[in-house]
C-alpha cells in the first residue's frame, strides 16, 4: 500500500480520471480507518468546459480548482450533499476529477452509521453524495493536501486493464452545451457500486 504522491495528479485530467480507478480512497477519523476502491470518476477540464464550475471563472468557491494538483475540492450541491473532487494538472489551470463512487472495503459499519443506513444496505457509496456522507467528507476538507492529511489515495497494486473501463457521458450536466456529451465519465465494467450504468 503506497500513498499516492502529488506528481500523479499533475497530469492530464482524463488520464488521471481513468488511472484513479482501482485506487483506494482512505479516510482517517480519530483512530478509525474507512476505505473503498474507486470505481467511478468524472473529469472536468479547464475554463472552456461548460460543465465545470471553473467555466464561470475563479471565485471563492472555485479557488481550489485553480490551486496546486493533489488538493481536495469539496462543494455542496443543492444545499444537501457534498461532492469530493481531486484537483489535477498545473496550478492556475482549473481541472479536477470528481469521485462518483467507491466499493467499500474497510470500516463498512461505520460508513453505514454515518449515512444512517440500515445494516443490510449494500449500496452505501454508489454516488458522490452518498460516498461523502459515508466517509464524512464535508467543507472542512475543502482544499486539503491529499498527500498530508486525514483523507488520501492509496495504490494497492490492483491492475485495471483499459478493456475494464467504460467511458460514458457525465451525469447531470445537460446545461453544458456541446460539453454535455463529452465521454468524460469512467467506470469499472460490471461493478455493482457504480452509480449509473
Amino acid at each position: 500500500m503506497r500513498k499516492i504522491k502529488k506528481n500523479f495528479y499533475n497530469r492530464k485530467t482524463l488520464k488521471v480520471a481513468q488511472e484513479i480507478l482501482g485506487k483506494f480512497l482512505v479516510r482517517k477519523i480519530g483512530n478509525k480507518i474507512i476505505a473503498g476502491k474507486i470505481v467511478e470518476t468524472e473529469g472536468y477540464v479547464g475554463l472552456n468546459d461548460l460543465a465545470s464550475h471553473a467555466s464561470r471563472g475563479k471565485t471563492a468557491r472555485t479557488a481550489p480548482m485553480f490551486g496546486p494538483p493533489g488538493h481536495a475540492y469539496v462543494y455542496l450541491v443543492y444545499g444537501l450533499n457534498y461532492c469530493f473532487n481531486i484537483v489535477t494538472e498545473k496550478k492556475n489551470y482549473p481541472a479536477a476529477v470528481l469521485i462518483r463512487a467507491i466499493e467499500p472495503t474497510q470500516g463498512i459499519n461505520l460508513m453505514r452509521r454515518f449515512r444512517n443506513a440500515p445494516k443490510d444496505e449494500k449500496n452505501i457509496t454508489n454516488g458522490p453524495g452518498k460516498l461523502c456522507q459515508a466517509l464524512k467528507i464535508d467543507k472542512k476538507l475543502n482544499n486539503i493536501d491529499l498527500a498530508n492529511g486525514t483523507l488520501w489515495l492509496e495504490d494497492r497494486d490492483i491492475k485495471i486493464k483499459p478493456s475494464d473501463i467504460i467511458k460514458a457521458k457525465r451525469i447531470g450536466v445537460d446545461y453544458a452545451g456541446k460539453y454535455k456529451n463529452k465521454p468524460w465519465r469512467f467506470y469499472l465494467k460490471g461493478n455493482q457500486f457504480v452509480s449509473k450504468k
